[in-house]
């Protein structure tokens, strides 16, 4: 058996792709920052994961075409909002384009300075560690300076483009 040098040419579409990944059932978060003016910018995002536990590290991406990428990139804190099930009209407002996102919104200002969402099921404030850019992503890596847990909160599902408050049998 002889190593690829390289990686064989994909046999699927963007969207074969896309619609496989969705097959994962994941939590939805939503990632705050402060921008170089100091007005708060966030985002919905489900590419959220453990990265290790000593040193607390966890991961998410961004699209390298996001508006907020230069607030993210540059900023010395985020924090990474695990929403709860009843805050889906968080993940919309958050994913959405030409909003105001935070009109409305309760938070406070977290240890770094990045907004925490009021009533999210766990927060993780971090230290923007480090920055890998793959593909059409940046990935973050995030080292967590504090952490919180809503005891009995019920995570916000998303699973095949729809938001579950649970998972259906």
């Amino acid at each position: 058996m002889t190593a690829l040098l390289r990686p064989l040419t994909p046999a699927f579409s963007s969207q074969e792709f896309r619609s496989a990944l969705g097959a994962f059932a994941t939590g939805v978060t939503v990632v705050t920052a402060l921008d170089a003016t100091g007005r708060p910018v966030g985002l919905t995002a489900n590419s959220f994961n453990s990265v290790s536990l000593s040193p607390p590290l966890v991961l998410w991406s961004l699209s390298r075409r996001a508006g907020s990428l230069p607030a993210f990139s540059g900023g010395s804190h985020y924090a990474i909002n695990i929403l709860a099930a009843h805050q889906r009209a968080l993940a919309e407002r958050f994913a959405s384009k030409d909003v105001d996102r935070f009109a409305g919104v309760a938070f406070r200002q977290g240890a770094g300075g990045a907004p925490v969402l009021e009533g999210s099921a766990a927060v993780f404030e971090c230290f923007n560690r480090s920055q890998y850019e793959e593909g059409d992503h940046v990935i973050f890596v995030g080292e967590v300076e504090r952490c919180e847990r809503r005891e009995g909160a019920l995570p916000l599902i998303y699973h095949g483009g729809r938001y579950f408050t649970e998972l259906p049998l």
